[in-house]
C-alpha cells in the first residue's frame, strides 16, 4: 500500500517528535514542514523535505493527504479550520482548543464538512492504556467504587525563568497537565459528572497555582480522588512510571493510577493486579489472588501515527474525536471553576 504523505505544522519539539515517527512509520511519509520560524529551515534541511512559512503555501504548492498539527494552542482552531476549509484530514495536538466556545465552532464546522479530524491525546493510543482499559471493561474488579490518580512531578527553575507566563494564570498545571489526565480517567473510569478542588501556591508562590486536590465524580456512582502538582519532589507521574517516554527517568515500581471495585484492584502502569479468588468470599480478612497483567511498552506516538493513517483513509473512526477533546476540556475548566468558587461543579 502506497504511504501517505503528511504535513507537519510546528517545529517545537512536540512537532519534531512527530516528524520522526512519521519517517520511520510504516504507513506515512513525512511530506512538508510548515514553520514561519528561522529555526525550521535546518530541521527542513535535516528531515530533506520542503519548508513553507504557512499553511496555505503549503496546500497551494503541495498538498498532503494529511496534516498534523503541532503549533502553539491558540493556532489549533483557526489552522484547523482551514485545513478542513480545504478537505484535508488533520490530527490536532491537544488541546483540541482554547475555549469551549473555539472548540464548538470547530466541531460544527468539522460535521458540516464531513471531514475527518483526530486529536492527540496520545495517551489513549498507549498499550498500557488499552489493556487497562481491557481489565475494567472484563468486569474483573467488579462494580466499579474508586480510582486514585496522581501527577506530582518537579518542574525546574528554568521551565518558568524560559516561560515566564508559566507563572500567571492560565499557566498552571491545572491547564497545561491536567488535560492528559482526565482523557486517561474518562477513558478507564467513563464520565465525569461533578468536581470538587482546592489549589495552593504556597510553595513557589507564583499568582498561579502550584498543587491541586480534585475530587471527581463519575456517571457510574463511582468516586475519584486526584492529587496535581508541578512542585511536588514525586515520580508518581505517567511520564515516570510508564516508561514511554525515554527522555523522562522512570521508575518501575511506582503507580499514578489504583482503580477499585467490589472484586479487586488495579494498579497503573504496573499492572499489579489483586482479586478475591471466591466473589462469594470477599473480606479484609481474606488474602487475595495476586498477579501481574500481561502487557507491552511500546511509543503511543507511533500507534497513534498508524492510527492517523487508518483515519484518513476511511479505515478507522478516530479514536480520540473532537467530541472526545472538548468533553476534556469542559472538566478541566470545571476543575478551575470549582477551585476558584469553592463549589461543587456539575457537567
Amino acid at each position: 500500500m502506497q504511504k501517505l504523505r503528511i504535513a507537519i505544522a510546528g517545529a517545537g519539539l512536540i512537532g519534531q517528535a512527530h516528524m520522526r515517527i512519521a519517517q520511520d512509520s510504516r504507513s506515512c511519509t513525512l511530506s512538508a514542514i510548515v514553520d514561519p520560524s528561522v529555526s525550521a529551515v535546518q530541521i527542513a534541511a535535516q528531515a530533506g523535505v520542503p519548508l513553507y512559512t504557512t499553511l496555505e503555501a503549503l496546500i497551494a504548492q503541495d498538498r498532503p493527504d494529511g496534516i498534523l498539527l503541532a503549533t502553539p494552542n491558540h493556532l489549533h482552531v483557526p489552522q484547523a479550520l482551514q485545513c478542513i476549509a480545504a478537505g484535508l484530514p488533520v490530527l490536532i495536538e491537544k488541546p483540541v482548543a482554547t475555549t469551549l466556545e473555539e472548540g464548538q465552532r470547530l466541531l460544527t464546522a468539522m460535521e458540516q464538512n464531513e471531514t475527518r479530524v483526530l486529536v492527540g491525546h496520545h495517551r489513549a493510543h498507549s498499550p498500557i492504556m488499552a489493556k487497562a482499559k481491557e481489565v475494567v471493561d472484563s468486569g474483573q474488579l467488579g462494580k466499579l467504587v474508586s480510582i486514585l490518580g496522581s501527577a506530582m512531578f518537579y518542574k525546574p527553575d528554568a521551565y518558568f525563568a524560559d516561560g515566564p507566563w508559566r507563572t500567571q494564570v492560565g499557566g498552571g498545571p491545572i491547564l497545561i497537565n491536567m488535560v492528559h489526565e482526565v482523557h486517561s480517567l474518562r477513558m478507564l473510569c467513563g464520565e465525569i459528572t461533578a468536581v470538587q478542588a482546592f489549589t495552593s501556591n504556597a510553595t513557589r508562590g507564583f499568582a498561579v497555582e502550584d498543587t491541586v486536590a480534585i475530587n471527581l465524580r463519575f456517571a457510574s456512582g463511582a468516586l475519584g480522588s486526584f492529587m496535581l502538582s508541578d512542585t511536588a519532589a514525586s515520580p508518581r507521574s505517567w511520564e515516570q512510571t510508564s516508561q514511554e517516554n525515554k527522555a523522562y527517568t522512570s521508575y518501575a515500581d511506582e503507580d499514578c493510577y489504583t482503580i477499585a471495585g467490589t472484586h479487586g484492584s488495579l494498579a497503573v502502569p504496573t499492572m499489579r493486579l489483586k482479586t478475591y479468588p471466591r466473589a462469594e468470599d470477599r473480606s479484609w480478612w481474606k488474602e487475595f489472588e495476586c498477579s501481574v497483567v500481561g502487557m507491552v511498552r511500546d511509543d503511543p506516538l507511533k500507534h497513534q501515527m498508524e492510527h492517523f493513517a487508518d483515519v484518513i483513509r476511511g479505515t478507522a473512526a478516530p479514536l480520540v474525536s473532537v467530541r472526545d477533546g472538548l468533553e476534556n476540556l469542559r472538566v478541566v475548566d470545571a476543575i478551575a471553576l470549582a477551585a476558584k468558587t469553592g463549589q461543587l461543579v456539575r457537567l
